[in-house]
């Protein structure tokens, strides 16, 4: 093999590792970036002129978020809420924006032990939060990217790409929405109530089901009792592993559900909605699965769902 062909070759693009995918149907995904890449690599061989090959940068530095390029933004605080669950807060620069859509979802990418991970999380910050965005994130003893996320301090700078997926609300296109969260599920549903309460015109009634461990782990307590406060907001709490309610402050007791959200419960909460709902649902694979089945079970059917 020629020196020139053993140039080519270092350059050829590498294709992604599973790892690299974060698995939430991403517009481009990260294969999608690969198989451009590899086309424009391949252009530039059979014209043998690498300038070609620098048309566009992997990585960008300009705090611009966009869905190709990977862009760095630094860490300006970090807040531990749960045992296991922080809230990042991090800059953007002046009074700028993300200017995302509701529920959107942006990509991290990380580096573990010499191996590229990358997973999808939803800003919690309001749409017009300026200057920062605020990301939710659960750390798992074994995962991957959890590993890398537990090494950050304020200052250090990570990079992201994005934006992808959302729900397409209008303001009153429903009559109520019913949110179905488990655990850091909450995220995608917390711009969406924003939204609505911020909205004077906007009349959508909102039950929140929000499925947690235990009264401990229930994240931002305060924000969620604020939102409970308006008149079109509902938030009802399923606490598996609690087994009495007693315990509990007295504020929460009546909105509280010990045990799982399972169908029977399921039917309860929906029969309490003012009108038939349109439903979003947030958690594991697993969590949304069930969530499906029950909501058939109670009359309502996919076309009626939306998952995060």
């Amino acid at each position: 093999m020629s020196g020139n062909e053993d140039e080519w070759l270092a350059l050829k693009p590498q294709e992604p590792s599973p790892s690299q995918c974060c698995g939430s149907g991403c517009k481009p995904c990260i294969y999608d970036v690969y198989e451009k890449e590899l086309a424009r690599w391949e252009r530039a061989k059979a014209k043998q002129d690498k300038s070609l090959l620098t048309e566009e940068k992997e990585q960008s530095n300009n705090s611009e978020l966009n869905p190709d390029t990977f862009t760095a933004f630094n860490i300006s605080s970090v807040e531990q809420l749960t045992e296991d669950t922080y809230q990042y807060k991090f800059e953007l620069p002046g009074n700028s924006s993300l200017r995302l859509s509701l529920g959107q979802h942006i990509v991290l990418r990380g580096e573990v032990n010499g191996l590229e991970v990358q997973r999808a999380y939803t800003p919690i910050s309001p749409r017009n939060a300026e200057g920062y965005f605020e990301v939710l994130m659960k750390c798992y003893e074994a995962g991957l990217m959890s590993q890398y996320i537990k090494t950050w301090k304020k200052g250090d700078t990570v990079f992201w790409r994005g934006p992808f997926g959302g729900f397409p609300y209008r303001p009153n296109k429903h009559g109520e929405l019913l949110m179905l969260a488990s655990g850091t599920g909450l995220a995608p549903m917390l711009p969406i109530l924003q939204s609505i309460t911020d909205d004077e015109e906007d009349e959508t009634f909102v039950t929140l089901v929000g499925c947690f461990r235990t009264f401990e782990t229930i994240y931002l307590k305060p924000l969620l009792r604020d939102l409970a406060r308006y008149w079109n907001i509902r938030i009802f709490y399923v606490l598996s592993q609690e087994t009495s309610l007693e315990k509990l402050p007295w504020s929460y007791q009546e909105n509280t559900y010990t045990g799982r959200l399972n169908e029977d419960l399921m039917k309860t909460i929906i029969n309490s909605c003012r009108r038939k709902p349109f439903v979003l649902i947030c958690g594991s694979p697993a969590f949304s699965e069930d969530m499906k089945r029950y909501l058939k079970a109670a009359g309502i059917e996919e076309n009626s769902c939306f998952v995060f």
